[in-house]
């Protein structure tokens, strides 16, 4: 099964050369480390800044440079700083075209549930209404159990829906599925997973059509 980074690397293998992508808190972070050599594509953080790099070495941190999720990050040569205002205004104007979200459920519709546990005290959605309205693209990089062993991609999500039928694509622990009409469509398994133990952790419908490749990391 794949760890964190590994996730993180494989959705970088989607990012294409002129992309403006906005990286969510948690894993999808985690990508702008593992960018292909001689694809450029601009990182945007809703905080207000166009132009993140990866995260800095040990030693090496700014506390004035932080992403939406308060982690030091760095910048890139011609990066630029904002107010949240205009970061919002690229958003919902469309003109950002990846967005890479974690998520505590997806449905296999493309609904997604990433905002909200109620009773669990939250300071608010931050960007994630947004972004999934208005992004080109929505690719989720999720664990695919809970801590309890349940599936997360279900039927139909359980806790507040942050967007509905948005999500395009999946990356998780046990391999890559594209989120079409007919459901989670199986494209790639990660390495050592078989179809059975998908099969067996996923409560929506799940499309499973010839010989399925082995992820390439």
């Amino acid at each position: 099964m794949l760890d964190k980074n590994q996730i993180a690397k494989r959705i970088a293998q989607e990012l294409r050369d002129g992309m403006y992508v906005n990286l969510g808190i948690g894993i999808p972070t985690l990508v702008a480390n593992y960018i292909p050599a001689g694809v450029n594509v601009v990182l945007q953080s809703e905080n207000g800044l166009l132009g993140m790099g990866p995260f800095p070495f040990e030693g090496e941190e700014d506390p004035d440079l932080i992403n939406a999720g308060k982690q030091t990050i760095t910048t890139v040569p011609g990066s630029v700083f904002f107010d949240s205002a205009m970061s919002f205004g690229m958003i919902r104007a469309g003109k950002v075209d990846l967005t890479v979200l974690g998520a505590m459920e997806v449905a296999d519709n493309g609904d997604i549930a990433n905002w909200k546990i109620p009773g669990k005290m939250v300071k608010g959605m931050g960007g994630a209404m947004d972004l999934v309205a208005s992004a080109k693209n929505i690719i989720v990089a999720m664990q695919h159990v809970n801590k309890a062993g349940e599936s997360k991609l279900l039927k139909q999500c359980s806790l507040p829906i942050t967007g509905v039928r948005c999500v395009k694509k999946i990356v998780t622990e046990l391999g890559l599925f594209d989120v079409t009409e007919r459901g989670f469509e199986l494209r790639e398994l990660a390495p050592g997973v078989t179809v059975e133990e998908v099969q067996a952790k996923t409560e929506g419908r799940l499309v499973v059509e010839g010989d399925i490749p082995v992820m390439n990391l």
